[in-house]
């Protein structure tokens, strides 16, 4: 296995595909470990702030954005000499957010105070704070910017912020602990996974934003209890061919179909699979694995797990940005 995995990561280097850095937040080591995507070597680490787990880029990708939890506010470092630059107000408990294509502003869910912040990057102000449910986690913007989707663990909802006043223009339920929400590319389509509901919401969206619950994915892996299979992070393919979904505790990543919606393989990755990120060119993706303190890099076409990296102490969110 060593030997395909050198051979593997050498094949890589020698294609002289473009350098890209993975950033990896360790929830509990209070550290971003940064990783070479050619090699996959560990480059470095350094302290990201108290509980970071939220993370993002700039759209040039020169800013990384560290959601950093127990510090109440959202470190932003510089993604060329690692050096933290400034801090933005976030609210209280941030834990994820999204950044507006154009990068500014900032969404940010705000867990302890039920609020979505928003953020302006540029002023480091804080433009709105919008009430939603109760503890506030998934974010995301639709393609065409006209709306923040945040989803309420506690509430199971998927709320629907227009970005032009900041208001809530509908509410979708879904199942248990909604955890994260992911568009198509085309914004045609939404994914909500609930973690304790076990299952990932299908939203189709008409042209003026009007959600329409259409189908709730299940899953079933021979030899793990369904209580195990906890739906959190989701990823869909730039061709909206497949879409990935981290499974949590069953230490799997499922594989769906993006046409037919049904689950077609699960991949085996580290412990307690959480968050993922696509490579640029979507040729890998990665996955953060809570109780192996390692990520696991998926070659997507062959739909199989190749490596798995040691990182830092419960690695949480991780992102993707040129080198």
């Amino acid at each position: 296995m060593k030997t395909l995995l050198l051979t593997t990561a050498l094949v890589i280097a020698a294609t002289g595909v473009s350098a890209n850095r993975a950033f990896v937040t360790n929830e509990r080591g209070n550290t971003v470990t940064v990783i070479d995507t050619n090699t996959w070597q560990v480059e470095t680490e350094f302290f990201g702030g108290n509980r970071p787990r939220g993370i993002t880029i700039s759209p040039d990708g020169k800013l990384l954005y560290v959601c950093a939890s127990d510090d109440d506010q959202v470190k932003v470092f510089s993604t060329e000499t690692l050096e933290e630059l400034y801090s933005l107000p976030s609210g209280a408990d941030p834990e994820l957010f999204v950044l507006h294509p154009s990068g500014n502003p900032l969404y940010i869910a705000n867990e302890d105070d039920n609020l979505v912040t928003v953020t302006d990057t540029e002023s480091h102000t804080v433009i709105a704070e919008i009430p939603v449910g109760v503890e506030p986690e998934g974010m995301a913007i639709s393609p065409d910017s006209q709306f923040v989707i945040n989803t309420s663990e506690t509430t199971n909802m998927a709320h629907f912020i227009s970005t032009a006043d900041y208001e809530i223009k509908h509410n979708v339920l879904v199942d248990q602990r909604p955890r994260y929400v992911e568009y198509t590319p085309d914004g045609k389509r939404l994914f909500v996974s609930a973690e304790i509901g076990g299952t990932v919401s299908v939203i189709d969206v008409a042209e003026d934003g009007t959600p329409n619950l259409v189908k709730k994915i299940h899953f079933e892996v021979g030899g793990v209890t369904p209580e195990w299979l906890q739906p959190v992070g989701i990823r869909v393919t730039q061709d909206g061919s497949r879409i990935f979904v981290a499974l949590g505790p069953a230490n799997r990543v499922a594989v769906i179909d993006g046409t037919t919606l049904e689950v077609k393989d699960y991949i085996l990755v580290g412990q307690r699979v959480w968050q993922m990120a696509f490579t640029p060119d979507q040729k890998y993706l990665l996955t953060t694995n809570g109780n192996s303190n390692d990520i696991t890099v998926i070659d997507v076409a062959k739909e199989k797990a190749i490596q798995s990296i040691p990182v830092g102490q419960q690695p949480w969110g991780v992102v993707v940005a040129p080198k």
